[in-house]
């Protein structure tokens, strides 16, 4: 697709030379004629990472300072965020990859800390140069660097290596603000950066639901979706996650917001602990399933559909009558329409009529490019079960 910033190793004719990894790389037609200028991993089979399609744009230091700082213009422009003591919100996404012409690179913003994913070995030599840009353009007090399991491996990343690239990590937790709510978070610990940052205004839109509901919350972290829900009049919670440290954050982040709502949480494993549930008659009045990725390569695609609709039928069945499901994937590879389909699958199991009331699914802070349809990874819905 013309535009799209990833060569995979399948579609290189020839390589002209040795490129080492990291080598500003101009991909060419067959015909020869240039296309587009990138950075090289020859050995992976994400081949070359596209930055211009300009023939005139060198991948020098000026280059990428421009990208960092039209990648955080694009943030002061959006809606309710913003820096500083009174800010309502003072966590979001800078910088999210390809949708912002930065392939390979993600940082996030926790006041005033900056979390660093880099996600190719080719971005590496020039990270030390990105991250004093960062500094310069955010003034942030602190920098932490780091790659996610998946890409440390696949790409061949050292953890050390990128740490020590950046600085010492804040002496406790970092406090944000999320639409005036408190969490402390360990950035560059836990999941993605050390909260789950795209799903900030869905936590607000689902909590639209919560007045006088009982709320079950499954995979829920640090808690959230729950302390949304409460603060806006849920009746009752339940969280279910399988790691107790997070556990134990989601039960101090309802003391930290001084939540009136009864609050429990139990480290159970999700699918058995819902069975459990469901033969013990429960009934709830809000679910919300935000489980992690399920499919994780086009391998694992039909297996982890067959998980979501497990789950989503569970779900289902628990939820009293005229009850409201929140529901989720974070997979990249499972298209809307498969999420849709999906849903459908669990209602006809559930026997229930499911209505699909909203559709959600990124913030504006990470944006979907329309030509990287890779980029739109989160999805989901609000259901209404008869």
């Amino acid at each position: 697709m013309q535009g799209h910033p990833w060569v995979f190793s399948g579609a290189i004719a020839e390589w002209r030379g040795a490129p080492t990894v990291g080598a500003v790389t101009d991909v060419l037609a067959a015909n020869g004629r240039w296309l587009a200028r990138g950075l090289a991993h020859p050995d992976a089979a994400l081949a070359v990472r596209l930055y211009t399609w300009q023939a005139t744009q060198a991948l020098d230091e000026p280059f990428w300072a421009a990208a960092l700082e039209r990648a955080l213009a694009r943030r002061r422009q959006l809606p309710g965020y913003g820096e500083g003591a009174n800010a309502i919100t003072n966590a979001w996404r800078l910088v999210f990859a390809e949708s912002d012409g930065l392939s390979g690179l993600i940082v996030d913003r926790y006041a005033e800390t900056l979390a660093v994913q880099v996600g190719s070995a080719a971005l590496l030599r020039f990270v030390p140069g990105l991250l004093d840009e960062l500094r310069r353009l955010t003034g942030a007090a602190s920098v932490l660097v780091a790659a996610t399991g998946d890409d440390a491996v696949r790409e061949g990343l050292d953890a050390a290596q990128l740490a020590a690239l950046g600085g010492a990590p804040p002496a406790g937790p970092v406090r944000i603000r999320e639409h005036g709510l408190l969490f402390d978070v360990d950035p560059g610990g836990g999941q993605k950066t050390g909260f789950f940052l795209d799903q900030r205004d869905n936590r607000r839109r689902v909590a639209t639901y919560a007045r006088g509901r009982r709320m079950l919350s499954a995979y829920c972290y640090t808690g959230a979706f729950e302390v949304h829900a409460a603060a806006a009049g849920a009746a009752e919670v339940l969280g279910l996650d399988r790691s107790e440290p997070a556990l134990e954050r989601a039960r101090a982040h309802h003391r930290l917001n001084g939540l009136a709502a009864p609050a429990a949480y139990e480290r159970a494993d999700v699918p058995e602990a819902l069975r459990r549930l469901r033969d013990a008659g429960r009934a709830f009045d809000l679910i919300v399933l935000d489980p992690p990725k399920f499919v994780a390569n086009r391998a694992q695609l039909a297996k982890g559909l067959r998980a979501y609709k497990d789950i989503n039928l569970l779900a289902m069945k628990l939820l009293a009558p005229g009850g409201i499901l929140a529901t989720f994937s974070c997979s990249g590879l499972v298209t809307p329409m498969d999420f849709r389909q999906m849903l459908g699958w669990a209602a006809v199991d559930a026997q229930r009529p499911v209505q699909i009331l909203e559709t959600l699914g990124q913030p504006p802070d990470h944006p979907v490019l329309a030509i990287f349809p890779e980029s739109e990874y989160l999805k989901g819905a609000i259901c209404r079960a008869d």
